[in-house]
């Protein structure tokens, strides 16, 4: 029985569904806009589309709100709401693992988009099943002296207090292990970044171009230690001008990297990958920095409840738990923000770059 008034309950109640609603909002925007553009379907913003059906499935659950409880924790209300809380949530977190390993392949090696959108089964797999399993078999764990595993928590229903060693093994353990893999990649990612701007002197509006060619015209078996040759090209920002041809160029400055054994795997004889799109430094400091600040919003203050629940069981703060409440359904919502945020960047690059074009062919005439 909780220590909370039924006042206190509706506050966290209706807390918890006004997020969950602009969480369904903003998963609903992603699949909008993704759907309606042909110029937001880069491989992040497809794993963030992706995810918007798992995040819309999270925030059903956490749309039940303290009506899961409320039922019982032998209902079907009650059950189906500790399911998706189970599943939903962590496959959220390896979405932006996947996120963050897509930029890291990019950066450190290379990867084209055809590359990128082969992983895309796999993400899809795994994450799907390693979430599901385990899900599902905690439908049916129960016993006669603690009930089952899925129970009321206050809030909402999903690992029953009765459970906690469960609750903190199998659901908190993983997801902090999977953020801190998440900052160690980015935290690579901005060291690499921040190496090519110094090599090149180049600011934070200026634009990094990947681009990856195979230098060797043998078979990997009859070369096998054949190499790819991996260029970058950085762009100056402002620096476009016009050649006498009258095509717009660019000036560039390039750097060949040591190359490193060719693979079959990766790529086929005499095969020239097609030239990445170009990202500025903005765009690699912008979206770290929103999933850091998504992750630790979304996961700070269940943490926080769950471990003062480990030290005080039975202790029940109702400020925290209100935090809880909100700030745990917000996971649609903050991917909504960052696609969003993306998206409008990209789309300002492309008409500026429109504009520097227009303003080219004017001059000629």
């Amino acid at each position: 029985m909780s220590s909370l008034s039924q006042g206190q309950l509706d506050m966290i109640g209706i807390a918890g569904r006004v997020t969950s609603v602009l969480s369904i909002l903003g998963s609903a925007t992603i699949v909008g806009a993704f759907m309606g553009s042909r110029h937001l379907r880069t491989p992040i913003n497809r794993i963030i589309f992706y995810n918007a059906f798992y995040n819309l499935f999270d925030s059903v659950a956490t749309m039940i709100s303290v009506n899961g409880p409320y039922a019982g924790d032998y209902s079907s209300l009650c059950q189906f709401q500790g399911f998706a809380l189970q599943m939903f949530p962590i496959a959220d977190v390896l979405w932006t693992f996947a996120m963050a390993l897509d930029t890291y392949l990019v950066v450190f090696h290379r990867f084209d988009t055809h590359s990128l959108l082969k992983l895309e089964k796999y993400y899809l797999s795994l994450i799907t099943l390693l979430t599901f399993i385990p899900a599902l078999i905690f439908l049916f764990i129960r016993t006669p002296a603690r009930g089952p595993l899925y129970g009321s928590e206050t809030i909402w229903c999903s690992i029953s207090p009765e459970w906690m060693i469960i609750r903190i093994v199998l659901y908190y353990a993983p997801v902090w292990l999977v953020i801190g893999i998440v900052l160690v990649l980015y935290a690579l990612i901005g060291i690499e970044i921040s190496r090519l701007r110094d090599e090149f002197k180049l600011t934070e509006d200026d634009h990094v171009q990947l681009t990856s060619n195979v230098s060797s015209h043998h078979t990997p078996f009859e070369n096998p230690n054949g190499s790819v040759t991996t260029t970058v090209e950085a762009t100056k920002a402002g620096s476009t001008q016009t050649s006498e041809s009258g095509v717009t160029s660019e000036t560039s400055v390039e750097h060949s990297f040591a190359t490193r054994p060719f693979s079959s795997r990766q790529f086929p004889p005499n095969y020239t990958l097609p030239t990445q799109r170009r990202m500025s430094f903005k765009q690699y400091i912008l979206m770290p920095s929103l999933f850091f600040l998504a992750l630790l919003t979304t996961w700070v203050a269940p943490t926080i409840n769950r471990v003062s629940a480990f030290i005080h069981p039975g202790y029940e703060s109702f400020p925290l738990l209100l935090a809880v409440s909100a700030l745990g359904s917000l996971r649609g919502f903050w991917n909504g923000v960052i696609f969003v945020t993306m998206g409008m960047k990209g789309w300002r690059r492309r008409a500026k770059e429109r504009r520097m074009k227009y303003k080219a062919r004017f001059a000629e005439t």
